[in-house]
Protein backbone atom coordinates (compact mmCIF):
# COMPACT_ATOMS: atom_id res chain seq x y z
CA UNK A 1 0.00 0.00 0.00
CA UNK A 2 1.31 3.42 -0.96
CA UNK A 3 1.12 6.12 1.72
CA UNK A 4 -0.57 9.40 0.89
CA UNK A 5 2.42 11.49 1.90
CA UNK A 6 4.69 9.49 -0.41
CA UNK A 7 2.57 10.60 -3.34
CA UNK A 8 1.98 14.21 -2.37
CA UNK A 9 5.12 15.11 -0.45
CA UNK A 10 7.84 12.64 -1.44
CA UNK A 11 10.60 15.20 -0.73
CA UNK A 12 9.56 15.84 2.89
CA UNK A 13 11.07 13.57 5.58
CA UNK A 14 8.44 11.81 7.66
CA UNK A 15 9.49 13.52 10.89
CA UNK A 16 9.03 16.94 9.22
CA UNK A 17 5.56 16.15 7.87
CA UNK A 18 3.68 17.36 10.93
CA UNK A 19 5.58 20.65 10.90
CA UNK A 20 4.80 21.09 7.21
CA UNK A 21 1.08 20.54 7.69
CA UNK A 22 0.84 22.48 10.96
CA UNK A 23 3.64 25.04 10.90
CA UNK A 24 4.23 26.85 14.16
CA UNK A 25 4.69 30.57 13.64
CA UNK A 26 7.95 31.74 15.25
CA UNK A 27 7.61 34.06 18.23
CA UNK A 28 9.20 37.32 17.07
CA UNK A 29 9.67 40.67 18.74
CA UNK A 30 12.01 43.10 20.45
CA UNK A 31 14.84 41.46 22.37
CA UNK A 32 16.54 44.65 23.55
CA UNK A 33 16.90 48.33 22.71
CA UNK A 34 19.46 51.10 23.12
CA UNK A 35 19.27 54.85 22.75
CA UNK A 36 21.45 57.82 21.95
CA UNK A 37 20.50 61.36 23.00
CA UNK A 38 22.62 64.45 22.23
CA UNK A 39 24.21 66.05 25.29
CA UNK A 40 22.94 69.57 24.61
CA UNK A 41 19.53 70.80 25.73
CA UNK A 42 17.38 73.89 26.18
CA UNK A 43 15.66 74.46 29.50
CA UNK A 44 11.96 75.21 29.22
CA UNK A 45 12.15 78.20 31.59
CA UNK A 46 14.84 79.91 29.50
CA UNK A 47 12.87 79.20 26.35
CA UNK A 48 9.62 80.50 27.83
CA UNK A 49 11.25 83.72 28.98
CA UNK A 50 12.86 84.34 25.59
CA UNK A 51 9.61 83.78 23.72
CA UNK A 52 7.35 85.56 26.18
CA UNK A 53 5.46 82.37 27.11
CA UNK A 54 4.21 81.40 30.53
CA UNK A 55 6.54 78.55 31.65
CA UNK A 56 3.52 76.63 32.93
CA UNK A 57 2.21 76.41 29.36
CA UNK A 58 5.32 74.43 28.45
CA UNK A 59 5.58 72.37 31.63
CA UNK A 60 1.90 71.47 31.98
CA UNK A 61 0.19 72.49 28.72
CA UNK A 62 2.78 70.84 26.47
CA UNK A 63 4.61 68.66 28.95
CA UNK A 64 8.19 69.66 28.25
CA UNK A 65 11.08 70.53 30.59
CA UNK A 66 14.13 69.92 28.40
CA UNK A 67 14.57 69.70 24.64
CA UNK A 68 17.58 67.76 23.34
CA UNK A 69 19.50 69.65 20.64
CA UNK A 70 22.02 68.18 18.20
CA UNK A 71 25.54 69.61 18.17
CA UNK A 72 27.17 70.91 14.98
CA UNK A 73 28.94 67.59 14.33
CA UNK A 74 25.83 65.46 14.82
CA UNK A 75 23.12 64.40 12.40
CA UNK A 76 20.50 61.67 12.23
CA UNK A 77 22.97 59.17 10.71
CA UNK A 78 25.65 59.37 13.41
CA UNK A 79 22.99 59.33 16.15
CA UNK A 80 21.60 56.14 14.56
CA UNK A 81 25.08 54.60 14.46
CA UNK A 82 25.71 55.56 18.10
CA UNK A 83 22.49 53.87 19.20
CA UNK A 84 23.35 50.86 17.06
CA UNK A 85 26.85 50.39 18.47
CA UNK A 86 25.49 50.63 22.01
CA UNK A 87 22.96 47.91 21.22
CA UNK A 88 25.58 45.63 19.70
CA UNK A 89 28.13 46.12 22.45
CA UNK A 90 25.80 45.53 25.37
CA UNK A 91 24.44 42.35 23.73
CA UNK A 92 27.90 41.12 22.63
CA UNK A 93 26.71 40.96 19.02
CA UNK A 94 28.95 40.46 16.00
CA UNK A 95 28.26 41.44 12.39
CA UNK A 96 27.45 37.84 11.45
CA UNK A 97 24.63 37.88 14.02
CA UNK A 98 22.84 40.63 12.10
CA UNK A 99 21.11 40.00 8.77
CA UNK A 100 19.35 43.34 8.30
CA UNK A 101 19.80 46.95 9.37
CA UNK A 102 16.90 49.30 8.68
CA UNK A 103 16.91 53.01 9.52
CA UNK A 104 13.59 54.85 9.77
CA UNK A 105 13.78 58.63 9.71
CA UNK A 106 12.23 61.81 8.41
CA UNK A 107 15.57 63.64 8.80
CA UNK A 108 17.05 62.17 5.64
CA UNK A 109 20.48 63.32 4.43
CA UNK A 110 20.37 62.31 0.79
CA UNK A 111 17.65 61.93 -1.84
CA UNK A 112 19.20 58.68 -3.10
CA UNK A 113 21.77 57.23 -0.72
CA UNK A 114 20.03 55.41 2.15
CA UNK A 115 20.88 56.32 5.72
CA UNK A 116 21.53 52.73 6.72
CA UNK A 117 24.51 52.71 4.33
CA UNK A 118 26.02 55.62 6.30
CA UNK A 119 25.37 53.67 9.50
CA UNK A 120 26.98 50.50 8.15
CA UNK A 121 30.00 52.53 7.05
CA UNK A 122 30.40 53.83 10.60
CA UNK A 123 29.94 50.40 12.18
CA UNK A 124 32.62 48.97 9.90
CA UNK A 125 35.12 51.39 11.43
CA UNK A 126 34.70 49.29 14.57
CA UNK A 127 34.10 45.80 13.15
CA UNK A 128 36.24 45.94 10.02
CA UNK A 129 35.83 46.61 6.30
CA UNK A 130 33.04 44.62 4.63
CA UNK A 131 31.99 43.10 7.98
CA UNK A 132 28.35 44.05 7.29
CA UNK A 133 28.49 43.39 3.55
CA UNK A 134 25.93 40.62 3.91
CA UNK A 135 23.39 42.71 5.81
CA UNK A 136 20.44 43.96 3.77
CA UNK A 137 18.26 46.90 4.59
CA UNK A 138 16.80 50.20 3.50
CA UNK A 139 15.96 53.67 4.75
CA UNK A 140 12.26 53.91 5.56
CA UNK A 141 10.28 57.13 5.31
CA UNK A 142 6.69 57.85 6.23
CA UNK A 143 7.10 60.62 8.77
CA UNK A 144 6.84 59.33 12.34
CA UNK A 145 5.16 55.98 11.53
CA UNK A 146 8.00 54.58 9.41
CA UNK A 147 9.76 52.87 12.32
CA UNK A 148 6.65 50.78 12.92
CA UNK A 149 6.55 49.71 9.26
CA UNK A 150 10.24 48.79 9.51
CA UNK A 151 9.56 46.64 12.58
CA UNK A 152 6.61 44.95 10.86
CA UNK A 153 8.69 44.19 7.75
CA UNK A 154 11.56 42.67 9.71
CA UNK A 155 9.30 40.67 12.00
CA UNK A 156 7.77 39.06 8.93
CA UNK A 157 11.23 38.43 7.45
CA UNK A 158 12.02 36.37 10.54
CA UNK A 159 8.59 34.67 10.60
CA UNK A 160 9.16 33.62 6.98
CA UNK A 161 12.41 31.97 8.12
CA UNK A 162 14.42 33.86 5.52
CA UNK A 163 16.82 35.19 8.16
CA UNK A 164 19.07 32.12 8.49
CA UNK A 165 19.02 32.49 12.26
CA UNK A 166 20.11 36.12 12.16
CA UNK A 167 18.51 39.07 13.92
CA UNK A 168 17.53 42.46 12.51
CA UNK A 169 18.28 45.92 13.85
CA UNK A 170 15.72 48.67 13.31
CA UNK A 171 16.99 52.15 14.16
CA UNK A 172 14.66 55.12 14.50
CA UNK A 173 16.58 58.40 14.40
CA UNK A 174 15.47 61.99 13.96
CA UNK A 175 16.03 65.67 14.61
CA UNK A 176 12.84 67.64 15.16
CA UNK A 177 13.58 71.22 14.11
CA UNK A 178 11.06 74.04 13.60
CA UNK A 179 11.32 77.69 12.57
CA UNK A 180 12.37 80.12 15.28
CA UNK A 181 9.29 81.80 16.71
CA UNK A 182 6.88 79.20 15.30
CA UNK A 183 4.36 77.34 17.44
CA UNK A 184 6.26 74.13 16.76
CA UNK A 185 9.53 75.49 18.14
CA UNK A 186 8.75 74.31 21.66
CA UNK A 187 8.24 70.72 20.43
CA UNK A 188 11.80 70.14 19.22
CA UNK A 189 14.14 67.32 20.17
CA UNK A 190 16.73 64.89 18.83
CA UNK A 191 17.82 61.31 19.36
CA UNK A 192 17.82 57.70 18.19
CA UNK A 193 16.62 54.32 19.44
CA UNK A 194 17.98 51.02 18.10
CA UNK A 195 15.78 47.93 18.44
CA UNK A 196 17.01 44.34 18.22
CA UNK A 197 14.37 42.21 16.47
CA UNK A 198 14.72 38.45 16.70
CA UNK A 199 13.03 35.12 17.33
CA UNK A 200 12.18 34.21 20.94
CA UNK A 201 12.86 37.72 22.26
CA UNK A 202 13.50 38.39 25.93
CA UNK A 203 11.57 41.64 26.04
CA UNK A 204 8.43 41.83 23.89
CA UNK A 205 6.76 39.38 21.49
CA UNK A 206 4.55 40.88 18.77
CA UNK A 207 0.98 39.62 18.52
CA UNK A 208 0.72 38.12 15.01
CA UNK A 209 -2.03 38.76 12.46
CA UNK A 210 -3.42 41.88 14.15
CA UNK A 211 -1.30 44.89 13.01
CA UNK A 212 -3.63 47.32 11.27
CA UNK A 213 -3.04 50.41 9.20
CA UNK A 214 -4.72 53.38 7.61
CA UNK A 215 -3.33 55.61 4.88
CA UNK A 216 -4.43 58.80 3.17
CA UNK A 217 -2.94 61.59 1.07
CA UNK A 218 -2.78 64.59 3.44
CA UNK A 219 -0.80 67.78 3.88
CA UNK A 220 -1.03 68.16 7.63
CA UNK A 221 2.76 68.18 8.05
CA UNK A 222 5.39 67.99 5.33
CA UNK A 223 8.86 69.21 4.40
CA UNK A 224 9.42 69.99 0.71
CA UNK A 225 12.76 69.23 -0.97
CA UNK A 226 15.46 71.64 0.13
CA UNK A 227 13.60 72.93 3.20
CA UNK A 228 15.18 72.21 6.58
CA UNK A 229 12.05 72.80 8.66
CA UNK A 230 8.53 71.46 8.05
CA UNK A 231 5.29 73.15 7.08
CA UNK A 232 2.69 72.36 9.71
CA UNK A 233 -1.05 72.76 10.06
CA UNK A 234 -1.02 72.09 13.79
CA UNK A 235 -4.69 71.78 14.73
CA UNK A 236 -5.47 69.84 11.55
CA UNK A 237 -2.53 67.47 12.13
CA UNK A 238 -3.45 66.83 15.76
CA UNK A 239 -7.05 65.93 14.89
CA UNK A 240 -5.93 63.83 11.92
CA UNK A 241 -3.57 61.92 14.21
CA UNK A 242 -6.42 61.11 16.60
CA UNK A 243 -8.84 60.07 13.86
CA UNK A 244 -6.26 57.99 11.96
CA UNK A 245 -5.12 56.04 15.01
CA UNK A 246 -8.73 55.47 16.05
CA UNK A 247 -9.56 54.02 12.62
CA UNK A 248 -6.52 51.75 12.75
CA UNK A 249 -7.52 50.75 16.28
CA UNK A 250 -10.99 49.78 15.02
CA UNK A 251 -9.37 47.50 12.44
CA UNK A 252 -7.04 46.09 15.09
CA UNK A 253 -10.00 45.36 17.37
CA UNK A 254 -11.80 43.48 14.61
CA UNK A 255 -8.72 41.34 13.93
CA UNK A 256 -8.00 40.74 17.62
CA UNK A 257 -11.52 39.43 18.18
CA UNK A 258 -11.62 37.43 14.95
CA UNK A 259 -8.32 35.67 15.68
CA UNK A 260 -9.29 34.99 19.28
CA UNK A 261 -6.43 37.07 20.65
CA UNK A 262 -8.92 38.99 22.78
CA UNK A 263 -12.36 37.78 23.89
CA UNK A 264 -14.77 40.47 24.99
CA UNK A 265 -17.49 39.95 27.55
CA UNK A 266 -20.65 42.06 27.75
CA UNK A 267 -19.88 45.60 28.84
CA UNK A 268 -16.16 45.28 28.18
CA UNK A 269 -13.96 47.46 25.99
CA UNK A 270 -10.93 46.15 24.19
CA UNK A 271 -8.99 48.80 26.11
CA UNK A 272 -9.70 46.71 29.23
CA UNK A 273 -7.55 43.94 27.70
CA UNK A 274 -4.58 46.18 26.93
CA UNK A 275 -2.37 46.67 29.99
CA UNK A 276 -0.24 49.56 28.71
CA UNK A 277 -0.41 52.08 25.88
CA UNK A 278 2.54 53.51 23.93
CA UNK A 279 1.62 56.13 21.35
CA UNK A 280 3.28 58.65 19.08
CA UNK A 281 4.50 61.58 21.19
CA UNK A 282 5.15 64.85 19.33
CA UNK A 283 4.90 66.19 22.87
CA UNK A 284 3.88 64.64 26.18
CA UNK A 285 0.43 66.21 26.41
CA UNK A 286 -0.51 64.84 22.99
CA UNK A 287 -0.17 61.32 24.40
CA UNK A 288 -2.64 62.18 27.16
CA UNK A 289 -5.07 63.62 24.61
CA UNK A 290 -4.72 60.55 22.38
CA UNK A 291 -5.65 58.28 25.28
CA UNK A 292 -8.67 60.44 26.12
CA UNK A 293 -9.85 60.39 22.50
CA UNK A 294 -9.51 56.61 22.27
CA UNK A 295 -11.30 55.94 25.56
CA UNK A 296 -14.17 58.22 24.61
CA UNK A 297 -14.52 56.39 21.31
CA UNK A 298 -14.37 52.97 22.95
CA UNK A 299 -16.59 53.63 25.96
CA UNK A 300 -19.28 55.76 24.34
CA UNK A 301 -21.73 52.89 23.82
CA UNK A 302 -20.93 50.86 26.92
CA UNK A 303 -22.92 50.84 30.21
CA UNK A 304 -20.07 52.64 32.00
CA UNK A 305 -20.54 55.74 29.83
CA UNK A 306 -23.54 56.98 31.80
CA UNK A 307 -21.38 56.97 34.94
CA UNK A 308 -18.63 58.81 33.07
CA UNK A 309 -21.09 61.47 31.88
CA UNK A 310 -22.41 61.88 35.40
CA UNK A 311 -18.89 62.57 36.67
CA UNK A 312 -18.07 64.88 33.75
CA UNK A 313 -21.18 66.90 34.48
CA UNK A 314 -22.15 67.64 30.88
CA UNK A 315 -23.29 65.74 27.79
CA UNK A 316 -20.76 64.95 25.12
CA UNK A 317 -21.10 67.61 22.39
CA UNK A 318 -21.76 66.67 18.77
CA UNK A 319 -20.60 68.54 15.66
CA UNK A 320 -23.21 70.06 13.38
CA UNK A 321 -22.17 67.61 10.67
CA UNK A 322 -20.99 64.35 12.34
CA UNK A 323 -20.00 62.94 8.93
CA UNK A 324 -18.19 66.09 7.86
CA UNK A 325 -14.57 66.58 6.94
CA UNK A 326 -11.83 67.50 9.37
CA UNK A 327 -11.96 71.02 7.94
CA UNK A 328 -15.68 71.31 8.62
CA UNK A 329 -15.26 70.02 12.17
CA UNK A 330 -12.46 72.50 12.86
CA UNK A 331 -14.58 75.28 11.33
CA UNK A 332 -17.42 74.40 13.71
CA UNK A 333 -16.02 76.72 16.40
CA UNK A 334 -18.97 76.24 18.75
CA UNK A 335 -18.45 72.47 18.73
CA UNK A 336 -14.67 72.73 19.05
CA UNK A 337 -14.99 74.98 22.09
CA UNK A 338 -17.56 72.70 23.73
CA UNK A 339 -15.55 69.57 22.88
CA UNK A 340 -12.41 71.03 24.43
CA UNK A 341 -14.40 71.77 27.59
CA UNK A 342 -15.71 68.20 27.62
CA UNK A 343 -12.25 66.72 26.99
CA UNK A 344 -10.73 68.64 29.89
CA UNK A 345 -13.55 67.53 32.20
CA UNK A 346 -13.27 63.93 30.98
CA UNK A 347 -9.55 63.91 31.71
CA UNK A 348 -10.31 64.90 35.31
CA UNK A 349 -12.64 61.94 35.90
CA UNK A 350 -11.68 58.94 38.02
CA UNK A 351 -12.42 56.73 34.99
CA UNK A 352 -9.81 58.41 32.79
CA UNK A 353 -7.25 58.88 35.53
CA UNK A 354 -7.31 55.25 36.57
CA UNK A 355 -6.43 54.18 33.03
CA UNK A 356 -3.93 56.99 32.52
CA UNK A 357 -1.98 56.33 35.73
CA UNK A 358 -1.94 52.56 35.30
CA UNK A 359 -1.46 52.30 31.56
CA UNK A 360 0.23 55.40 30.11
CA UNK A 361 1.85 57.81 32.56
CA UNK A 362 5.19 55.95 32.75
CA UNK A 363 5.60 56.04 28.97
CA UNK A 364 5.61 59.86 29.00
CA UNK A 365 8.46 60.46 31.45
CA UNK A 366 11.28 60.44 28.90
CA UNK A 367 9.44 62.75 26.50
CA UNK A 368 9.37 65.50 29.13
CA UNK A 369 13.18 65.68 29.34
CA UNK A 370 14.09 64.90 25.71
CA UNK A 371 11.38 66.37 23.50
CA UNK A 372 10.05 65.30 20.13
CA UNK A 373 11.93 62.45 18.43
CA UNK A 374 9.60 61.95 15.43
CA UNK A 375 10.09 58.28 14.42
CA UNK A 376 11.75 57.48 17.75
CA UNK A 377 9.16 59.13 20.01
CA UNK A 378 6.88 56.12 20.50
CA UNK A 379 9.82 53.77 21.04
CA UNK A 380 11.36 56.11 23.57
CA UNK A 381 7.93 55.97 25.20
CA UNK A 382 8.15 52.17 25.29
CA UNK A 383 11.64 52.42 26.79
CA UNK A 384 10.35 54.89 29.39
CA UNK A 385 7.35 52.77 30.33
CA UNK A 386 9.41 49.61 30.84
CA UNK A 387 11.93 51.32 33.11
CA UNK A 388 9.55 53.28 35.27
CA UNK A 389 6.99 50.50 35.68
CA UNK A 390 9.79 48.13 36.69
CA UNK A 391 11.05 50.65 39.24
CA UNK A 392 7.52 50.89 40.64
CA UNK A 393 7.61 47.12 41.22
CA UNK A 394 5.05 46.27 38.53
CA UNK A 395 5.09 42.66 37.36
CA UNK A 396 5.21 43.08 33.57
CA UNK A 397 5.28 39.44 32.50
CA UNK A 398 2.60 38.66 29.90
CA UNK A 399 1.27 42.19 30.07
CA UNK A 400 -0.03 43.40 26.70
CA UNK A 401 1.25 46.68 25.29
CA UNK A 402 -0.83 48.42 22.64
CA UNK A 403 0.99 50.70 20.19
CA UNK A 404 -0.61 53.64 18.39
CA UNK A 405 1.82 54.91 15.76
CA UNK A 406 1.12 57.88 13.48
CA UNK A 407 2.98 59.57 10.64
CA UNK A 408 1.83 62.71 8.91
CA UNK A 409 1.02 62.61 5.26
CA UNK A 410 -0.69 60.39 6.56
CA UNK A 411 -0.66 56.86 7.95
CA UNK A 412 -1.35 55.13 11.25
CA UNK A 413 -0.41 51.68 12.51
CA UNK A 414 -1.84 49.93 15.56
CA UNK A 415 -0.33 46.68 16.85
CA UNK A 416 0.39 44.97 20.15
CA UNK A 417 2.76 42.65 21.92
CA UNK A 418 3.22 40.86 25.24
CA UNK A 419 6.10 41.26 27.67
CA UNK A 420 8.12 38.05 27.92
CA UNK A 421 9.27 36.07 30.95
CA UNK A 422 12.93 37.14 30.56
CA UNK A 423 12.17 40.85 30.47
CA UNK A 424 13.95 41.54 33.77
CA UNK A 425 17.29 40.64 32.17
CA UNK A 426 16.85 43.72 29.99
CA UNK A 427 14.71 46.12 32.00
CA UNK A 428 16.57 45.84 35.31
CA UNK A 429 19.61 47.50 33.68
CA UNK A 430 17.69 50.49 32.32
CA UNK A 431 18.47 53.91 33.77
CA UNK A 432 17.39 56.88 31.70
CA UNK A 433 19.65 59.49 33.31
CA UNK A 434 22.83 57.43 33.14
CA UNK A 435 22.15 56.31 29.57
CA UNK A 436 21.63 59.88 28.41
CA UNK A 437 24.73 60.90 30.35
CA UNK A 438 25.89 64.33 31.54
CA UNK A 439 24.18 67.15 29.65
CA UNK A 440 25.05 70.77 28.98
CA UNK A 441 22.42 73.49 29.07
CA UNK A 442 22.52 75.91 26.15
CA UNK A 443 21.91 79.60 26.49
CA UNK A 444 19.25 80.88 24.11
CA UNK A 445 21.96 82.70 22.17
CA UNK A 446 23.94 79.47 21.73
CA UNK A 447 20.78 77.62 20.75
CA UNK A 448 19.81 80.20 18.12
CA UNK A 449 23.30 80.16 16.61
CA UNK A 450 23.06 76.37 16.28
CA UNK A 451 19.56 76.67 14.82
CA UNK A 452 20.75 79.16 12.18
CA UNK A 453 23.69 76.88 11.31
CA UNK A 454 26.18 79.64 12.13
CA UNK A 455 28.72 77.19 13.54
CA UNK A 456 30.52 74.67 11.35
CA UNK A 457 30.60 70.93 11.96
CA UNK A 458 34.22 71.33 13.12
CA UNK A 459 33.16 73.90 15.72
CA UNK A 460 31.15 71.72 18.09
CA UNK A 461 30.13 72.87 21.56
CA UNK A 462 30.94 69.56 23.26
CA UNK A 463 34.05 67.47 22.64
CA UNK A 464 33.00 64.04 21.40
CA UNK A 465 33.94 60.95 23.40
CA UNK A 466 33.34 57.31 22.44
CA UNK A 467 30.90 58.14 19.67
CA UNK A 468 30.57 58.72 15.95
CA UNK A 469 30.62 62.31 14.71
CA UNK A 470 30.54 64.12 11.38
CA UNK A 471 34.02 65.32 10.41
CA UNK A 472 33.67 66.46 6.80
CA UNK A 473 30.99 67.50 4.34
CA UNK A 474 31.79 67.74 0.63
CA UNK A 475 35.05 67.39 -1.26
CA UNK A 476 37.33 69.16 -3.70
CA UNK A 477 35.29 68.33 -6.78
CA UNK A 478 31.67 68.81 -7.82
CA UNK A 479 31.19 65.05 -7.81
CA UNK A 480 31.92 65.00 -4.08
CA UNK A 481 29.69 67.93 -3.12
CA UNK A 482 27.43 65.83 -0.87
CA UNK A 483 30.10 63.54 0.55
CA UNK A 484 29.69 63.00 4.31
CA UNK A 485 32.56 61.57 6.33
CA UNK A 486 32.20 60.24 9.89
CA UNK A 487 34.77 59.13 12.45
CA UNK A 488 34.57 57.28 15.73
CA UNK A 489 36.13 59.37 18.50
CA UNK A 490 37.48 57.12 21.26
Amino acid sequence: MICKDQIIFPEIPLNDYQHYCNPVMPVVGIDDLAMYIPKLYIDYKDFAEARGINPQKLEYGIGIKKMAIADTNQDSACMAANACIKLMQKNHLHPEDIGRIYVATESSLDESKAMNSFVIGMLEQIYGDCSFEHAGGIECKFACVSGSYALYDNANWIRAEENNGQAAIVVVSDIAKYDIGSTGEYTQGAGAVALLVKENPRLLAFDPKVPSTTIKNEYDFYRPFGKETPLVNGSYSNLLYLISVRKAFDAYKEKAIKTGLIQLKDGESITDHIDFFAVHLPYRKMGEKALAYLLRHEWRYLPRWKHVIKEVGMSEPQPKDPRGTIESILADTEFMKADEQFRRAFMQTSFYNEVYEKKMASSLEASAIIGNLYTASMYMGLRSMLEFEFKKGTDLEQKRIGFGSYGSGSSAMVFSGTVQSQYKEVVSKMDLDSEIGPRQKLTMEEYERLHRNERGFNDSIIQAHKEFVLVRVGGNTAEKAGLRVYNYVS
